[in-house]
């Protein structure tokens, strides 16, 4: 089959289903939604290595506080740390990070874990941590959810 034939014997599908979408504005309707739904469920696949920060697994962050001696940094809220937090993690929340920083300052040469809730907000925080010099800054991906989730333990204050 040539190129043009092949062409035109794919063009009356194209036009049946444009002429079946205009023919009710619910169809358009439809039509969109699936197109949105899908781009919102293959947005974190595309967007991961677009990211500048890294995250670790919960297994993962054993092995850099096992091995490399990594500071967890737990920038929940105060309520949500006292409920349940990893074992020696330094508790500093996010609005107070700017004013606090100083006091993990003498951790700049060891891993620091962020962790949050359900690892949204440790990703912005390890940004900026980075732009203030610490080298090594890593996102706990899934937050303490994901370190639950792993059956590892928490310790409460």
């Amino acid at each position: 089959m040539t190129d043009a034939a092949a062409r035109g014997h794919q063009e009356p599908h194209l036009e049946q289903f444009l002429v079946f979408l205009q023919k009710s504005p619910f169809n358009m309707l439809l039509f969109g939604l699936a197109v949105t739904t899908g781009g919102m469920l293959l947005w974190p696949l595309v967007a991961r290595p677009l990211r500048r920060t890294q995250e670790v697994g919960a297994f993962e962050a054993v092995q850099l506080i096992n091995r490399r001696d990594a500071l967890v940094l737990d920038v929940r809220d105060t309520g949500e740390f006292a409920a349940g937090h990893i074992t020696n993690a330094k508790h500093i929340p996010e609005a107070q990070l700017a004013d606090r920083v100083k006091e993990i300052e003498k951790h700049k040469s060891r891993p620091i874990i962020v962790s949050c809730g359900t690892g949204s907000r440790a990703p912005a925080v390890s940004g900026a941590l980075r732009k203030q010099g610490f080298a090594e800054v890593f996102a706990l991906r899934g937050g303490i959810a994901a370190w639950q989730q792993a059956s590892l333990p928490l310790e409460k204050s």
